[in-house]
Formats: C-alpha cells, sequence, structure tokens
C-alpha cells in the first residue's frame, strides 16, 4: 500500500513493538499511543510515542486532536488467562470500556479503518480441529469473553456508524524481530517458549538443572506425548498479516467487520517446544511435572484458510526451531546489553 499514517495503540507491548518495525520497514508513519503500565517506552523504537490511558476519553482526543490517521491499530489490551479470573473487573474495564473510548474517539474525529487484536480464547473449548472462524464463539473466561465483546461491538459499530474494521484471532504468539530489534517482555512472564528460555539462560548462567522452577501442566492428556499442543505463530508473521488488513481497509474492500484465525495450523506439544529449546541453546533444561489446569484444552490449533485466500496471507516462519531461535538470540542480547550496562 502507498505510505499511510498509521496510530498503534498498545505499541510498546510485544506484539505491537513488532507492528511498529514491520510498518516502518513498509515505509509507513507510525505513531504509538500506549499508558506503558505493561509496555516500554524503549519498544517503540524511536518513533513518536504519546502516553496516554484508553480509560481517559480526554487523551484519546489528544492524540487525535489535529493529526490524521489512516488506520488505528489496536493493541492495548491485558492477555493474561488467570489474571483475568482474578480479576474480571480489571479485563472489563480496560479491554471492553477501553475498546469502546477508542471507538467513540475515532468517531468523534472522523476516523472509520480500525485493525483489532482479537484472540482464539473467543472461541473455549474447541468443538472441532483446526478451528475455523464459524466456530461456535464460547469463551470459558473474562479474557476471552472481553474480546468477544469486542468484537460484538465492531458489528455494531459497523451498521450504526459505518466503522470498518478487521480482527485478527490469533494463536499462540512466539518468537522475536528476526533482525533481533525486538522481542518478548513480560513482567511477569507466562508464555511457554520464554520460560523455557529462562530456564536455559540460568543453566547457561552455572544453575544446577535439578533447580528447575519450570513447570509443564499435565503429563495425561490425550496427546501423542501427554502434554498439552498448541498453535504457534511467530510474531512477525501476525505483523505482516495486520499490514494485509491495512492494505484491505484502505483499499475500501472491508464493508463491516471481519474476522480471521492467524494460525500455522500445526501444533506442538509443550515436551516438544521443551526439545526444539534443548536443542537450539545446546542445555539440558530439566521440568517439574504438575497436574493438568482444569478447563485447559488438550489441543489448540487453528485453521487460517481464510486469510489464506483473502488476506493472501501465510506464515514464513512456522518452523518451530526457527521462532526458538529468534526468541534465544533476542534473549542473548539482552542478556549482553544488561552486562555491558553493569
Amino acid at each position: 500500500m502507498n505510505e499511510a499514517s498509521v496510530l498503534v495503540v498498545g505499541g510498546a507491548g510485544y506484539i505491537g513493538s513488532h507492528m511498529v518495525l514491520a510498518l516502518r520497514d513498509a515505509g509507513h508513519r507510525v505513531t504509538v499511543f500506549d499508558n506503558l503500565s505493561r509496555g516500554f517506552a524503549d519498544a517503540v523504537g524511536g518513533v513518536p510515542l504519546i502516553r496516554g490511558d484508553l480509560a481517559n476519553p480526554a487523551d484519546l482526543d489528544r492524540a487525535l486532536q489535529g493529526r490524521h490517521f489512516d488506520v488505528v491499530m489496536h493493541f492495548a489490551a491485558y492477555a493474561y488467562v488467570g489474571e483475568s479470573v482474578a480479576e474480571p473487573e480489571l479485563y472489563y474495564l480496560n479491554n471492553v470500556s477501553g475498546s469502546l473510548n477508542l471507538m467513540a474517539a475515532m468517531r468523534r474525529h472522523g476516523l472509520k479503518r480500525l485493525v483489532f487484536s482479537s484472540t482464539c480464547a473467543t472461541y473455549g473449548e474447541p468443538e472441532q480441529l483446526p478451528i475455523p472462524e464459524s466456530h461456535p464463539q464460547r469463551p470459558i473466561n473474562p479474557y476471552g469473553r472481553s474480546k468477544w465483546m469486542v468484537e460484538q461491538m465492531l458489528i455494531d459499530q459497523a451498521a450504526a456508524f459505518g466503522l470498518q474494521s478487521v480482527s485478527l484471532r490469533y494463536f499462540n504468539a512466539a518468537g522475536a524481530d528476526p533482525q533481533g530489534r525486538a522481542g518478548e517482555r513480560h513482567e511477569p512472564e507466562t508464555h511457554l517458549i520464554p520460560l523455557v528460555l529462562q530456564e536455559a539462560l540460568r543453566l547457561r548462567q552455572g544453575g544446577d538443572a535439578a533447580g528447575t522452577q519450570l513447570k509443564v501442566f499435565g503429563s495425561d492428556l490425550p496427546t501423542p506425548d501427554g502434554s498439552c499442543v498448541r498453535d504457534y505463530i511467530h510474531v512477525d508473521d501476525l505483523a505482516q498479516a495486520h499490514l494485509r488488513a491495512a492494505e484491505r481497509l484502505l483499499r475500501g474492500e472491508v464493508l463491516g467487520a471481519e474476522f480471521y484465525n492467524l494460525a500455522n495450523g500445526a501444533g506442538f506439544s509443550v515436551l516438544q517446544v521443551i526439545q526444539a529449546c534443548r536443542e537450539v541453546t545446546g542445555q539440558p533444561i530439566a521440568w517439574q511435572t504438575l497436574p493438568r489446569r482444569a478447563g485447559d484444552p488438550a489441543v489448540l490449533v487453528g485453521d487460517a484458510t481464510r486469510a489464506r485466500q483473502v488476506l493472501g496471507w501465510a506464515p514464513r516462519h512456522g518452523e518451530l526451531h526457527e521462532v526458538v531461535q529468534t526468541a534465544w538470540a533476542w534473549m542473548l542480547a539482552r542478556e549482553a546489553g544488561e552486562a555491558h550496562a553493569a
């Protein structure tokens, strides 16, 4: 697409910061809006950063007043399932009310194109595999419900106000920028690959394998090795899908609200991920086996046929070892940078 001006809401977070890189690489003008509650100012790569909160409409008006944006991309959600169960109000206030505030601000300032970061958690327990977009949406936790509610709001906003939107339902985001410019940082970390690599880093620094704090939940699930199977999608592939969605919006091909899965279509078990991390890092990673978690599906794999057919998108980094290698390179670079700073 021609040069466009894009507002990346939540652009200081994991996926948002990779989106900033992809947009800049494609020649677009980028502005980030983020409250930095879970993001990092140094992750935006030097693009303009407007510090503000979706909970405050005045912050949104300040960000949009006097500026033109061709597309808005919305990544500013809380995304910890366990936290959402313990603190549902937090998730409904930020993810749902915050999204409504964003849509209202866009309408006040004449903006009608939105790419929304959604999730496979809107589906709930899978009734068929791989999961297509037509699968019933019955989310089983407040996080999934909050994203589902925003999807419904987008449908209603399209009908009432002409908002054009593309929602992208991710499966498991993983990896880091292949050029080493950004990576995965969460506090606390809950994603499997960085947790396994943190254990590898501990061993690399002289730790004892017997002292591992890495946990595997379940060894008796109905999968080939008894551990959960998940569909991992490289974060750079996610960013490329957002570019395709923005192009579709800018060409005027979106009429209303559209929804697409982003997935590899193949799953890897927890133990396969650990083995890949062992091979990439050369470390004898060990783990503790705990009982399976209630409500944890044995297999979650997505069907991204529609994204391939309509958006012309396909994953470029689908091989597990490549995903792990990019994440490990980023982690080692950060370790070296912290050592140098000390």
